[in-house]
């Protein structure tokens, strides 16, 4: 992180800072959502091929869910950060 905000530093056009932080925030949105859709899809499939364990399955992908989601929340409010701050 630290050389990223050097680099916008370096940079006096601020048109890249701010077209960096939009790539930034809508590529880790982008691969949040393939990341919570691989989720489901490897609990829908493990559901159907033991379902007595879906209780089991469900309750860790509702976990890995949501961690998947922080990391994503947590990077597009540095992108935002990084918009603001200057």
């Amino acid at each position: 992180m630290t050389s990223l905000l050097i680099l916008l530093q370096a940079t006096s056009n601020m048109a890249l800072a701010y077209l960096g932080a939009a790539l930034g925030a809508g590529l880790a949105t982008f691969g949040a959502g393939l990341g919570i859709g691989k989720i489901g899809q490897g609990a829908m499939e493990g559901m159907a091929r033991q379902p007595e364990a879906g209780g089991d399955i469900r309750t860790s992908m509702i976990i890995a869910a949501a961690l998947v989601e922080g990391v994503a929340l947590l990077s597009v409010v540095l992108c935002l950060l990084v918009v603001f701050t200057k």
